[in-house]
Order: C-alpha cells, then sequence, then structure tokens
C-alpha cells in the first residue's frame, strides 16, 4: 500500500519504516485470519455461531473457554442442574450443545465450567445479548430472542455530523433510571427540534455498575437491561431512523470490567482467555482488564462484536472510547506527546494499532456509510486517515484539547486575558488531511468534581438569578459568553461537532449517579428539560441560539471547509476577531467592556443572519450596526457579541 500520509503531513518522513511496518502487520494479520483473499465481514460472524442459536427443532449454544474439563447449560429451565444439559468439547477450545425442542424465551441462564485446576465456576454466556441482575447483584444470562421488525432505512447523512451525546439513564426529570421508551418518546422529539442529526448513545454496552457512566463494560453484546428490552432499543434507534437521525454507539473496546462471574474476567478460570496475563492485563489508574490485541480468538471476539451492533441493531456507527489508553504501553499516562518520536516507540502497541484498523476496515465494508470517531487524547498521526494511504481508518477524532482549553481560560484567566491568537490556533490546528469532531464540553467536563461552561460562567448564579426580567450582570455575563464559546468553536473546531444532552441550554450543576458516597441519590443523575421550556426563566435563549447555530450547517454546510482556507482578521487588543467559512463571515467582539469597530471590504452587501446580541437569544438588541457602501462592510459591536452574515 502506498503511503500517502507521507506528502499529506512530512514530518513523518523520518518514520517511515514504522509506517511501513504498521502496514505489513496490518496486512499479515489479516492474511492470518481470513486467508488471501478473505473478507472482514465473513470473519466477524462470532455471534451467530457463539450464544444461543433456534434451529428448526433445537437450539444450539455453544461457548469457548479453553481451560474447562467439562461443561454444562443451567438455568431456572433445568433448576440450575445441568446433569441432562452438559457441553460436548469441540475444536479449540469450543464447547457446544444441541437442545432438542424448546428453551424457553426469557429464561436466566449461565454456563457452568469445571477447570482443569478442578474449579467449578459459573459464567454469563460470553455472547449473551440480555442479562438481568439477580437479588444477589450478579448477572444472569437470558435467552431472548427480539421480535421487532425494522420499519425504517438509515437516513443518509449529506452535512457534517451534529451529534447529540446522550446518556438513557439520566435523562428524564424525575428522580429514577430512565428508559429506552421514555427516551424515544420525550427526548428524540427536542433532539430533532434542535436540528441535530446524529445521536451518540452511551452506556448502552451491559455494565454493572451504573455509576461507571457506561464505561466498565461487562457483557459486550448485551444492550443494558437498566433500561429495557433490546427490542426497546431497536425501536428507539428505528424511530430515530425516521426522523432523518442516526445512530452512533459508544463503543468500549478499550477495557473491560474486573468482575469476576459478570463478564469476562477470569471467564474460564485463567487471567489470559481474553486478557494480557499479569500486570499487563492491569489498567492502574481505571482498575480495568486489558485485552490482548494480538490473540486471534480476542479480535473475533471483538470484531463480531461491532459487526452484531451494526447488523443487529442497525447503529450507524461507532465513537471508540479510550483510544490513548489502547495506542500505548502506558495508556498514555505517563507520556508528554510533544514530539513525533513518541507516536513511534516502544512504548506504542502495534497489536493494538493492528485491531483499530481492522475494525475501521471491518466497519466500512459492513456499512461503508458507517461513521467511525476516536477518542485519543495523545493526537496519534493518521488516526483518521484512510488504512489505504498509511492511515489508522477513522473518520474523525475528537478534537479533545479545546475543552480543556475553555476550561482552563474561565478558571485561571480573566476575560481581558483572552489571546486570540491563542484560541484562533487552537481551534484550527488539526492534523493534516484528518477530519475532527469540534466541541466545547461532553460529558467529561459535567461530572462530578467539575463543573460545565455555564456553571464555571454564572456559578451560584444559576440558582438565584435567571429568572426573567431580573437584572444580573453575572448572568449577562454568562448568557453571552456562553453563546460566543459554542458559536466560535462550532464554526471552527472541527468539520463536525458535538454537544452532550443538556448543555445545550446551559444544564446547572454537575453530573453524579446514585452511589453509596451521595446516599444512592438521583438529584444529580437527570436532565432538567422543564427549566429550558419554562416561559420565565432564560434558559430557554440558549435553546433557541443553539437550534439557529446548527440551522447555519444545514442550509450551508459550511463545516466542511477547512481552517486553512478560512480568511481571518485578528486584532489582538480590541479583542476582534473576523474570518470567513464558505459562505459566511463571523465577526467576534470579546472585549468585555467597549464597543468595537471593523470595516472589511466586499463586491456586494452581505446579508446578516443573526446576532447573538438579539432578543430572543437573551441579548439587548438591536444594538450592534452594520451597514454596507462603496465596497465596505462597517460594523460595530458592542461587548460580548458576535454577528454572523451571508456573503454569498
Amino acid at each position: 500500500m502506498p503511503l500517502n500520509i507521507l506528502q499529506m503531513d512530512p514530518w513523518l518522513e523520518p518514520f517511515k519504516g514504522d509506517l511501513e511496518h504498521r502496514m505489513w502487520e496490518y496486512a499479515n494479520t489479516k492474511k492470518r485470519l481470513m486467508g488471501i483473499n478473505g473478507r472482514f465481514s465473513e470473519f466477524a460472524n462470532g455471534y451467530k455461531y457463539f450464544g444461543f442459536h433456534q434451529e428448526e427443532g433445537f437450539w444450539t449454544f455453544r461457548e469457548w473457554a479453553p481451560n474447562a474439563e467439562r461443561a454444562w447449560l443451567i438455568g431456572d429451565f433445568n433448576g440450575w442442574d445441568g446433569k441432562e444439559h452438559e457441553l460436548k468439547s469441540a475444536y479449540g477450545g469450543v464447547w457446544e450443545i444441541k437442545v432438542p425442542g424448546h428453551l424457553p424465551e426469557g429464561s436466566r441462564v449461565k454456563v457452568q465450567l469445571y477447570t482443569k485446576q478442578g474449579e467449578d465456576l459459573y459464567r454469563v454466556p460470553s455472547y449473551a445479548t440480555y442479562a438481568v441482575q439477580n437479588d444477589r447483584w450478579e448477572f444472569d444470562g437470558v435467552i431472548y430472542t427480539p421480535s421487532y421488525v425494522f420499519k425504517n432505512k438509515s437516513p443518509k447523512l449529506t452535512e457534517a455530523p451534529l451529534i447529540y451525546e446522550a446518556h438513557i439513564g439520566i435523562s428524564t426529570e424525575d428522580y429514577k433510571i430512565s428508559s429506552y421508551f421514555e427516551f424515544m418518546r420525550d427526548v428524540l422529539p427536542r433532539i430533532k427540534k434542535e436540528g441535530y442529526n446524529t445521536i451518540q448513545l452511551m452506556a448502552i454496552m451491559e455494565h454493572p455498575l451504573y455509576s461507571s457512566f457506561g464505561y466498565q463494560v461487562s457483557n459486550f453484546y448485551a444492550a443494558s437491561s437498566r433500561f429495557g428490552t433490546p427490542d426497546d432499543l431497536m425501536e428507539l434507534i428505528d424511530t430515530a431512523h425516521g426522523l432523518g437521525i442516526r445512530v452512533l454507539l459508544d463503543v468500549v473496546h478499550s477495557h473491560a470490567v474486573k468482575n469476576v462471574g459478570d463478564g469476562l474476567n477470569q471467564f474460564d478460570g485463567t487471567d489470559y482467555q481474553y486478557f494480557h496475563a499479569g500486570p499487563r492485563g492491569e489498567h492502574r489508574e481505571w482498575n480495568t482488564k486489558l485485552f490482548n490485541y494480538g490473540k486471534d480468538e480476542v479480535i473475533h471476539f471483538l470484531l463480531s462484536n461491532l459487526k452484531f451492533w451494526l447488523d443487529v441493531y442497525r447503529f450507524d456507527g461507532f465513537r471508540f472510547d479510550g483510544v490513548t489508553s489502547m495506542l500505548y504501553h502506558d495508556h498514555g499516562l505517563g507520556t508528554a506527546f510533544t514530539d513525533y518520536g513518541k507516536y513511534f516507540s516502544e512504548n506504542t502497541d502495534i497489536e493494538a494499532v493492528v485491531y483499530l484498523m481492522m475494525a475501521n476496515a471491518l466497519i466500512h465494508e459492513v456499512r461503508p456509510d458507517a461513521l467511525t470517531v476516536a477518542e485519543d487524547m495523545s493526537a496519534m498521526p493518521g488516526m483518521a486517515y484512510p488504512i489505504s494511504e498509511g492511515g489508522i481508518g477513522f473518520d474523525y477524532r475528537l478534537s479533545m484539547g479545546i475543552p480543556d482549553y475553555w476550561i482552563k481560560q474561565l478558571k485561571t484567566k480573566t476575560d481581558e486575558e483572552l489571546d486570540l491568537m491563542g484560541l484562533w490556533w487552537e481551534l484550527t490546528t488539526r492534523r493534516p488531511g484528518e477530519k475532527n469532531i469540534g466541541y466545547a464540553e461532553s460529558h467529561d467536563q459535567a461530572l462530578v468534581g467539575d463543573k460545565t461552561i455555564f456553571m464555571w460562567l454564572a456559578n451560584e448564579g444559576v440558582y438565584y438569578s435567571m429568572a426573567k426580567g431580573q437584572d444580573s450582570l453575572v448572568i449577562d455575563r454568562a448568557l453571552a459568553l456562553h453563546k460566543l464559546i459554542r458559536l466560535i468553536t462550532f464554526s471552527l473546531a472541527g468539520e463536525g461537532y458535538l454537544n452532550f444532552m443538556g448543555n445545550e441550554f446551559g444544564h446547572p450543576e454537575w453530573l453524579d449517579f446514585p452511589r453509596e458516597g451521595n446516599g444512592d441519590s438521583f438529584q444529580h443523575a437527570r436532565r432538567l428539560w422543564s427549566i429550558a421550556e419554562n416561559p420565565d426563566l432564560k434558559y430557554q435563549y440558549l435553546v433557541a441560539f443553539d437550534q439557529a447555530m446548527l440551522a447555519l450547517e444545514a442550509s450551508n454546510e459550511f463545516l466542511k471547509r477547512t481552517s486553512s482556507l478560512v480568511q481571518r482578521w485578528i486584532q489582538n487588543d480590541d479583542k476582534l476577531l473576523a474570518y470567513q467559512k464558505g459562505d459566511y463571515l463571523f465577526v467576534f467582539n470579546f472585549h468585555p467592556s467597549e464597543d468595537k469597530m471593523l470595516r472589511l471590504a466586499f463586491l456586494q452587501a452581505p446579508t446578516l443572519i443573526f446576532d447573538t446580541d438579539d432578543a430572543r437569544f437573551g441579548g439587548f438588541g438591536p444594538r450592534n450596526k452594520a451597514k454596507f457602501a462603496d465596497g465596505n462592510l462597517e460594523m460595530r459591536l458592542v461587548p460580548r457579541t458576535a454577528l454572523v452574515f451571508k456573503v454569498n
């Protein structure tokens, strides 16, 4: 394969050998697993072989447990006694049974293993598609055959992905865990109305600890039973498709929960069946297990998992969590990525890099229009560059430094200290040829111990000063800067955009799941939709602004224009910034107290699209002035406002 990435990024030339080695390992692994002409989509069918399958006249069940001497299928259908349902040993550590007749739908089941070390183990089947917690707070597998019939095709995405990051459980205002059905009924219409075209669902893969935010997965093929049944999730996705919205799964292949019995840890009594043995298999910071990406059976399990979610649930792609942890042996914890050599060293886990390449190749073979997004804090070169040209194959990477930039600005600097040149560099610097998803904040900034952007801006004012008609300089500043931060991030920070559920209207406070430390309280594990709908509160202004902002992309598709082609004007001392991107001109006055003037030359008069100071956005307009005369657009902006013009 040609390494066109070297022409895109000449700084990689000294590491040509490393890139060639990566490509060789990818090709060699693919050949080893699939043969010369094999296809990923034909290889990644583990979910069609393992687990429960109803065939004509009988059920089959298969499990992989190479350290087992004997195995039985047990459940409430046989009184948890497997003497009549013993599995037979097959090739390569696989165990199987054919059960004549019918296994009752809804039966709770486990596989009992007798190991070579003489231990009796009871495990949830590794390919279980549904699991529920028993009275001991442990999971049981459930025999479940979905019956939902999909009605809608996945919509085609013509504009940039505008992603609404969402968590089913906290999507209600009630003091409880919400459901797939309630999200479909109550939240999907909000997402559609606001103008988002993609949903990123968190915490779908089954996990024993609710407060882990879904990032400590136990059962990789099971849709979380906390929120409902697999059929309920299918209906949610199908309904979203009917609304023209695509759905991404927040997939966690970077690690697994450490629980023994619930998930994969010590499944067959060894610590090396799915994971690296010994310390290499332990993530010391997350207290979780780490997959062995160089093991054929593990690659098969994980690739099959991706195809399963695409095929059975019709997800439209994935946001891969924890990619940095996968890429490096130190998981990115002990390395400052200050030069290219840090990406191509003994610290780099080539097996994990190759797995990510195969994952992307599989996904795009199964669904050429699928979307893949990498969460990588290290900025690995080529992450969102085609495999065929020397990259890892993701469609987008998250612009992860930008939320940190905004939080640092709000925590440590005054408004007068905002450096527009530094801001421009932060928002527009990308890996050459790679597309980014820009965002000002995600769920990470909302977690307990941190604060959202609006909380940094308003603090206790969210409790006492958000009523309409109530004067508050603190809230005036908070509303104004919240809009400016989002507008400039939206328009510059990527070729797509992401927002976390509720942050579009400045959702107050933090996220904290019910846990022992807070008395199992749901107080902060909810979304307060009513404050955004209350006509007497100012949150409504931010909803209206977010909707108007997203409409810019729907009408012009300007996010596809690369930042390097943007014409800009910066007056740092005046805190005045303007730039043209696509057919839009953006003009910002970040100065906290002074009106600012700007004159720009155009062949014809630009059309004002909207003004952040508009009363419908919680501003005090019309105060900003703009006129066109003699080929010049003359503007006067009041403090902390922005104007957007259509120039063609």
